[in-house]
């Protein structure tokens, strides 16, 4: 498959770029740093150089693809209108260049929790932008899967998972970007939203129980 990720120099997207092309994808990385594309060429990704934030419409840097990742963030430093300008508008943006460009896959990376406000000020900002991200997709028409993980840790991956609505808990970033990897071409997860822990089920095992 020709696949783009939104947010290709993000901690879980570097982890999930070598396993899609070992798997034998095309992966097209979409970042806003031109600093940042020497990383994304060294690992066999193209980079495409394009700020989600400034530009309306993304569908030229999209591209042709088979399906999208939308694995960016404003990050932990960032105020609260940049919750909405990445978290939510990116993802939107992206949405309407699937539509545009005739791509049906999107595979969202979203956070558990997000319909019991709670933290700071901010942090409740990125919640609702995310839950709105996620309806939005949810409403789109595409055929969607919006993976919600738990506090991310950058322990080594165990390949243990699992899924479903749970309570809080943790997971390596490695194992969620081998889960984003599995659903790809993983009907039981199509139009499926969902929470992801640490667990003892294997990945294949924990996603076929979805469907």
């Amino acid at each position: 498959m020709d696949i783009t990720v939104v947010g290709a120099h993000g901690r879980i997207a570097k982890l999930l770029h070598p396993i899609l092309i070992e798997q034998g994808h095309s992966v097209r990385g979409i970042i806003r740093k031109e600093e940042q594309a020497e990383t994304l060429d060294e690992m066999g990704v193209e980079p495409q150089i394009t700020d989600i934030e400034k530009e309306t419409d993304i569908s030229d840097s999209v591209g042709d693809a088979d399906a999208v990742i939308f694995a960016a963030g404003a990050g932990p430093g960032s105020g609260k209108e940049r919750k909405y300008s990445v978290d939510r508008d990116g993802a939107i943006k992206l949405m309407r260049a699937c539509q545009a460009n005739g791509i049906n896959r999107y595979i969202m990376i979203s956070a558990m929790g997000l319909d019991e406000p709670r933290g700071n000020e901010v942090f409740q900002v990125y919640q609702k932008a995310k839950a709105e991200a996620d309806e939005a997709l949810i409403n789109s028409g595409l055929n969607y899967t919006i993976i919600k993980p738990g506090r991310l840790t950058d322990e080594e991956g165990t390949g243990n998972i699992k899924v479903g609505d749970l309570e809080s808990g943790e997971i390596p970033r490695e194992d969620v970007a081998a889960v984003i990897a599995a659903s790809l071409e993983n009907e039981p997860t199509y139009r499926k939203s969902f929470d992801l822990l640490s667990g003892d089920q294997s990945i294949a095992d924990a996603l076929s129980n979805l469907g």
